[in-house]
């Protein structure tokens, strides 16, 4: 590898302030790529010749808000590793990176994502078993005896049962939220480690149990070729009529017309959802219309703390790499990288 490396960002628009993680680059994040001699390189998709000719001399990828596809990775003889500053992934082609030895890496930072989505998710759910909404609404509009009626039904929280589906490092510190305020957990993920699982104190079941068992189910898998839809209509109807769904992962887990059509034919209580199967979110959507349903703008990784943080971390990610170091958080442990890397500290 040469002495000064070249990390390509894929974009949009060039100098647009519209990032996959926080504003423009800022001044932490910048010192951090430049320890490394790291030259970070914007280019924009629509400009097919230059971003073929900054392929040819990449040695790093960045996720920028564009798909990074197999035929990128074609272009990118030299690039070693593909960085996203998010947690989520789905925009980047894995199996292809993995068949070119291109490492793909994500940002799970326990400092930034695992807290506030964690966070995110408790207050859904503690905002859909008050009914904090529809309360709100009525008593804006003057009525309170109405208010006061729509109360009950309404769950308790205090000894219920929350169904974490997906127990990585979010769904875990959901569960250690969770029983803080007295709820059990049940927990879904073929994946996770059973020592961890006990650790945060999560009965593992399986997902059909989880989803019939629990008065919330909480979302938080990768989205993949597993987990794509894995929430339909089977599921919506196994669920509990009482039960709300919770979503902060990726929208395109669940079909949404059959959750739509749970709501519509009250299946379930109700949802909260930070992610949709298109985003952004249309004025036509029809979970527009329900009243025990909460909408947010896919903002559950966000404060300010976080996202100053956020950059840094990938910008560390990538200067381990540069300096022959195996990546904290490769996506595909498997991949036989381009270049040696020494794993461990």
């Amino acid at each position: 590898m040469s002495q000064k490396f070249k990390l390509l960002k894929i974009v949009r628009e060039v100098g647009s302030t519209t990032k996959a993680v926080g504003p423009s680059m800022t001044k932490l994040e910048a010192d951090e790529f430049s320890k490394y001699d790291i030259e970070v390189v914007e280019v924009a998709d629509t400009d097919k010749n230059a971003l073929t000719a900054a392929l040819k001399e990449a040695d790093l990828m960045l996720y920028g808000g564009v798909p990074i596809t197999s035929w990128m990775m074609e272009a990118a003889p030299k690039c070693i590793a593909i960085l996203a500053q998010t947690v989520g992934y789905d925009p980047i082609d894995v199996k292809n990176a993995t068949a070119h030895n291109i490492l793909v890496v994500n940002n799970p930072s326990f400092e930034w994502c695992v807290e506030e989505v964690s966070n995110h998710a408790m207050t859904l759910l503690l905002a859909c078993a008050k009914k904090v909404k529809i309360l709100d609404s009525l008593v804006r509009q003057g009525q309170w005896a109405e208010a006061k009626k729509v109360q009950k039904p309404m769950g308790s929280i205090y000894g219920q049962t929350l169904g974490i589906i997906g127990c990585g490092a979010i769904g875990r510190m959901t569960a250690r939220k969770a029983q803080a305020f007295g709820l059990k957990v049940f927990g879904y993920d073929p994946h996770v480690e059973k020592w961890l699982a006990k650790e945060n104190s999560i009965t593992l079941v399986n997902l059909t149990e989880l989803i019939k068992q629990s008065d919330y189910v909480s979302a938080h898998p990768d989205l993949n070729d597993t987990s794509f839809h894995m929430m339909g209509e089977k599921e919506f109807r196994q669920m509990k009529r009482s039960a709300y769904f919770i979503n902060t992962s990726r929208g395109k887990i669940v079909d949404e017309p059959a959750l739509i059509k749970a709501l519509e034919e009250k299946w379930i209580a109700g949802a909260g959802l930070d992610v949709y199967e298109n985003e952004p979110v249309t004025k036509d959507n029809p979970l527009i219309k329900f009243d025990n349903v909460i909408m947010l703008s896919h903002s559950a990784s966000y404060s300010d703390l976080a996202f100053s943080i956020a950059p840094v971390k990938i910008a560390q990610e990538a200067g381990r790499i540069v300096s022959g170091k195996w990546p904290n958080n490769p996506v595909d442990k498997t991949v036989k990288p381009r270049v040696k890397l020494t794993k461990g500290d």
